[in-house]
């Protein structure tokens, strides 16, 4: 220990020079985890950096700093989502109006979840998702949007609850697949897509445990599934089995009937 070595016998330590390296090692400088050589080396020390009263602000647009704003995304979301129970998430686009037939279709979707007792999570916008959120809030059950931040402003439907708001969409689909028993996708456009294919994806490659994907409206989603079945099976680029992974349906009891065995 420290403790018992005398003042002579401690290593010699050379004295930092203005540019935060050691006398006689000019070429090499480390920063936390990071080893910096020659013209990289800084002129300032993170620390400085760190205190200093004065200058720019455009570091926080750096990378390093958008670092800890995903870990605060995740962190909140989990926060908010841990004891919120079985849960079922439904997709749609959202520019489905509430006189379309569609609306009802989630609204009564949504209903019959409660009744199964799960919550309900939508991405927390209008249409099929502010139907979702609707129809689980009317009979009674939690009511759940994952807000997501566009060019566009949105904002969350009157109908959400518990609403997290996300700047990353890869950090908000966490939470969709984290937290859901099942996804439920309604006629919807490519951010539709991407949540079905994204969890399609992580089911088949076993990085998360299979759960029930259904596509409601057999009409709508029937030519990228003959695309899938026939030009996508027939290059090789999936397995034979890969289809089964995503069942189709047209009416809520039918959507309902595919979590009810899921589930049992």
């Amino acid at each position: 220990m420290t403790d018992d070595l005398t003042t002579d016998q401690l290593p010699a330590v050379a004295p930092e020079t203005a540019s935060g390296a050691r006398a006689g090692d000019d070429q090499h400088y480390r920063k936390g985890p990071v080893t910096l050589r020659g013209a990289l080396r800084p002129r300032r020390t993170t620390d400085q950096k760190l205190l200093e009263s004065t200058g720019p602000a455009d570091w926080v647009h750096t990378d390093p700093w958008r670092v800890l704003r995903i870990q605060s995304e995740f962190v909140e979301g989990f926060g908010a989502l841990a004891e919120l129970g079985p849960a079922i998430s439904i997709f749609g686009s959202a520019r489905t109006a509430p006189t379309d037939p569609n609306y009802a279709l989630a609204e009564e979707i949504a209903r019959k979840l409660v009744e199964l007792d799960y919550a309900v999570i939508t991405g927390g916008g209008p249409g099929i998702m502010e139907a979702g959120n609707k129809g689980a809030k009317e009979a009674g059950g939690v009511s759940v949007g994952l807000g997501i931040e566009l060019p566009f402003e949105q904002g969350m439907n009157p109908y959400v609850d518990l609403g997290v708001d996300f700047r990353y969409f890869f950090a908000r689909k966490t939470m969709f697949v984290k937290y859901s028993s099942g996804f439920v996708a309604m006629p919807g456009g490519f951010g539709t897509f991407d949540e079905l294919f994204e969890a399609l994806c992580l089911i088949q490659t076993h990085k998360i445990s299979k759960f029930p994907l259904v596509l409601v409206d057999s009409h709508y989603w029937g030519g990228l599934l003959e695309w899938i079945r026939t030009t996508v099976a027939d290059y090789g680029t999936i397995s034979p089995g890969d289809l089964d992974l995503i069942q189709v349906v047209d009416t809520a009891d039918e959507a309902i009937e595919v979590i009810r065995a899921a589930r049992s």
